[in-house]
């Protein structure tokens, strides 16, 4: 997670700016998701985690204060790892019993942003000295390379519904690769949001991602400004509407921003690119899971499913497994 625009040197701005000029002369005009979080896409997503509609956050929030106790105390790691680890706000539920029952454990967050990355360990530090925190500076979008040993069992997490923001066979390559890191004995815990069923309608799910105060809104148009500061594009935000749709077909929901009218964007140095009235930019995915396709998942990835743990309306789960 970034938090801001203005430190993006020179040659990280002409390869940002390569991106974006082949990622909205696709045929699918996109935008990488990771270009949300400047300073005010931060805030403002801390502001969609609390809202009414977005169920996700505080749903599997439950389900960690429900069952971290239980799954410390049957697999007693040695380490956690956790992938993306951001501020650890959900994580410290597993601390605390990891730091009561298995004291000098090892806490290993990973994360793209080292800076942020310290002073969540310091924090953490200070909360649980009873453990010892570790932080990697990793992109678990590809290899994972930890610089120091990970002591086992070790227990890895991967929270939050992250893995939704991957395609499937992405997604699957991602849980090899954590796969092909864990020995016998290891476990995975995976946050996964659901599909719709009997507990949750489509419109439940669709209004998770569009809000009726328009604060997903608001985070979604923010991305147009992060690239205007970083790169010198010149959307206007009164150019777009936000707007999210369920796929059927792939199983997850998308965000996209429509044009309103014929709109001609200047990416600096590379050329413009023009969108007519109507056409879309795809933001985000947002994939959504049946235990059939997870477990299935997993099975190719060379895991197997041990524990299957949902909220009593089958919203969201927290998924165990271990190498097959």
């Amino acid at each position: 997670m970034t938090e801001g625009v203005e430190v993006v040197p020179g040659s990280d701005r002409d390869a940002l700016a390569d991106e974006v000029w082949e990622g909205l002369r696709r045929d699918v005009p996109e935008l990488s998701p990771r270009l949300f979080y400047d300073e005010r896409g931060s805030e403002l997503f801390e502001q969609i985690t609390g809202l009414d509609e977005y169920y996700p956050t505080r749903t599997e929030t439950a389900l960690l204060e429900r069952w971290s106790g239980p799954i410390v105390e049957r697999l007693r790691p040695a380490a956690l790892l956790e992938l993306g680890a951001g501020s650890a706000r959900k994580t410290r539920l597993l601390l605390s019993h990891l730091a009561r029952e298995v004291p000098g454990a090892r806490y290993v967050p990973l994360d793209v942003s080292a800076d942020f990355l310290e002073r969540t360990a310091a924090t953490l530090r200070s909360e649980y000295p009873a453990l010892e925190v570790v932080p990697e500076v990793a992109d678990f979008n590809s290899e994972i390379v930890l610089s120091h040993p990970l002591p086992r069992p070790a227990l890895f997490a991967f929270l939050g519904g992250t893995i939704g923001n991957f395609a499937a066979t992405a997604g699957t390559d991602l849980l090899r690769r954590l796969a092909a890191r864990m020995n016998p004995g290891d476990h995975l815990l995976l946050g996964a949001d659901l599909r719709p069923g009997p507990g949750k309608t489509r419109e439940e799910l669709v209004a998770a991602y569009d809000d009726a105060r328009g604060v997903t809104a608001a985070f979604n148009l923010n991305i147009l400004a992060v690239l205007d500061a970083a790169i010198g594009t010149d959307f206007d935000l009164d150019d777009w509407r936000h707007r999210a749709v369920w796929v059927e077909d792939e199983g997850r929901i998308e965000m996209h921003l429509v044009a309103v009218r014929d709109v001609d964007v200047a990416v600096p140095e590379r050329g413009l690119v023009r969108f007519a009235k109507g056409d879309a930019i795809r933001t985000e995915i947002s994939s959504k899971y049946d235990r059939a396709t997870l477990e299935s998942m997993f099975d190719r990835a060379g895991l197997r499913v041990t524990d299957w743990l949902t909220d009593a309306r089958d919203r969201y789960a927290l998924v165990i497994g271990r190498p097959s």
